[in-house]
């Protein structure tokens, strides 16, 4: 059995995460479902993803719509919250230098762009789509492998502009502002269905997804300001699948 939830999952969150899986479990194991102790966080992500024994994990809508859909249970998306957005929804903020000129990501078309990986929505697909709906492309581009990365190519003078998660900005922001104060906000992407939660094929997902409201309601206060889950909503496949997904890099 497997559970693992590296999206957000950096040191300062971790011991909430750890939290909220221990009381999903506990939901889960009352439904009848077996769930393990402990969240993996030695496991690959697309490892994890993939494993018949997925019992919950948390994956980006581009991987979902590109090779996840059909092969895993999408349960529902959590709610963050986010400003402007639907629940159960996300964007991306692009970010550039606090003392970099242009009033937004317009100003940076010709310029270098980081992105964390080719297969993220969020650092990929979202800004790409944006930019070609104006009738650019971000080119050249600088793969990081992370978006505090990207964000850290863009404030090293390694990249100029960078397109980070909300949520993940929202994170950075909190428990990094030695980096954060370096950048500015100069524009967000189209909303898009947020980051699934899934589990392996035949899953009970109206269970799954029960265990998971459940599991938050019972945290206390400070564990759920600490996730930024308000709740989650289930949202259908054919939402992820209508989004765009540009050529790659």
């Amino acid at each position: 059995m497997i559970a693992a939830l590296p999206m957000y999952d950096m040191v300062a969150l971790q011991g909430a995460n750890d939290a909220f899986w221990a009381a999903v479990r506990e939901a889960l194991r009352a439904r009848g479902i077996a769930a393990p102790d402990t969240l993996n966080r030695d496991i690959g992500m697309w490892e994890g993803w993939q494993s018949p024994d997925l019992v919950l994990g948390q994956t980006c809508g581009m991987p979902y719509r590109i090779r996840l859909h059909g092969t895993v249970t999408l349960i529902a998306a959590a709610d963050y919250g986010l400003d402007d957005t639907p629940p159960g929804y996300y964007h991306s903020v692009f970010v550039a230098r606090a003392d970099a000129p242009g009033d937004g990501p317009e100003a940076f078309a010709a310029d270098r762009f980081a992105y964390n990986q080719p297969e993220s929505h969020s650092g990929w697909a979202a800004p790409q789509t944006w930019a070609a709906a104006r009738g650019f492309r971000f080119d050249p581009a600088v793969e990081t492998g992370g978006h505090r990365l990207s964000a850290l190519a863009v404030v090293e003078g390694r990249a100029d502009i960078a397109a980070l998660d909300a949520v993940s900005w929202r994170f950075l922001t909190r428990y990094d502002p030695a980096l954060t104060d370096r950048l500015r906000v100069v524009g967000r992407t189209q909303t898009a269905p947020g980051l699934p939660f899934i589990a392996a094929p035949g899953a009970d997902a109206a269970a799954t997804l029960a265990a998971l409201s459940e599991g938050l309601a019972g945290l206390d206060r400070s564990t759920r300001e600490t996730l930024s889950i308000r709740g989650f909503v289930a949202i259908p496949a054919a939402d992820y699948l209508a989004v765009p997904t540009p050529p790659g890099p």
